[in-house]
């Protein structure tokens, strides 16, 4: 299928720019990138995170869907339609094929929350790749307990040179003698348009199968991944409890404008 967007993308090659990968069918919230956040579709958040960091050249959805793509033609969102993937990194790379830029990031559908600084801070990162690294991958330290047992939240293990060990929805690793720093893996990750093809390239692991977590395909065929800390202390939109609580977030970050009493 060709591809559809919002509005025109032009030929000349865009230096940094995001990709929000968007599907309907979440087998745990269907439907999940149009649910109301406030009175703006989830997506809608995340592209406007996008639209305030300050290295890119803008952010694009990436969806299968039709009524992702309507939603993002009523709200003024450039979108590419792609196929089916197996993940959202792969339909980044579908994007990568068909969209020029130097780099790309993904930033996850459902962070609504995540900070521009943050995907600065993996853009930046792309500039200053180690030799035979292919990804840089943020994450963040995990404070609450609750988080770090939460199977929706994937937690990382990073080797002392910065690169990914292990990736887990499992409390990892196991505190079995000294007490361990959690870290949690953010859905921001920063890929060069060759890293993306080669990700298309490589099957599927064990590993990643079993926990369903992409970043695992690179690990598990023997590429690093690059971990960087970043500041972010957001809500993560897996379930329908979680848009409550990002429900809760956003008033508390953005209270309703009261008229005042005459």
């Amino acid at each position: 299928m060709a591809a559809t967007t919002a509005q025109p993308t032009g030929t000349t090659p865009r230096r940094h720019i995001a990709v929000i990968p968007c599907r309907w069918g979440a087998s745990r919230f269907p439907g999940k990138p149009l649910a109301l956040l406030g009175d703006k579709p989830l997506l809608w958040h995340v592209h406007q995170r996008c639209l305030e960091a300050k290295r890119l050249d803008g952010a694009v959805v990436a969806t299968d869907d039709e009524r992702i793509e309507a939603a993002c033609r009523q709200l003024g969102i450039e979108y590419i339609r792609t196929g089916e993937h197996l993940t959202g990194t792969d339909r980044v790379a579908e994007v990568a094929e068909r969209l020029r830029a130097e780099a790309y990031i993904n930033v996850q559908g459902d962070e609504p929350f995540i900070s521009p600084t943050a995907i600065d801070a993996v853009a930046e990162a792309l500039e200053h790749l180690p030799p035979g690294t292919l990804t840089v991958n943020a994450y963040t330290e995990l404070v609450d307990v609750g988080a770090v047992l939460d199977h929706n939240v994937v937690k990382v293990v990073i080797a002392a040179r910065g690169e990914a060990l292990m990736f887990s929805r499992q409390p990892i690793p196991y505190p079995k003698g000294d007490r361990p720093t959690y870290l949690r893996q953010l859905g921001l990750y920063g890929f060069t348009g060759e890293a993306l093809q080669q990700f298309r390239q490589l099957q599927q692991g064990p590993l990643e199968r079993a926990e369903g977590v992409e970043m695992l395909r690179f690990v598990e065929h023997g590429h690093a991944v690059r971990m960087i800390p970043v500041e972010d202390d957001g809500v993560a939109v897996d379930t329908p409890e979680d848009l409550v609580r990002a429900s809760g977030l956003l008033a508390n970050t953005h209270p309703p404008i009261r008229e005042p009493l005459a």
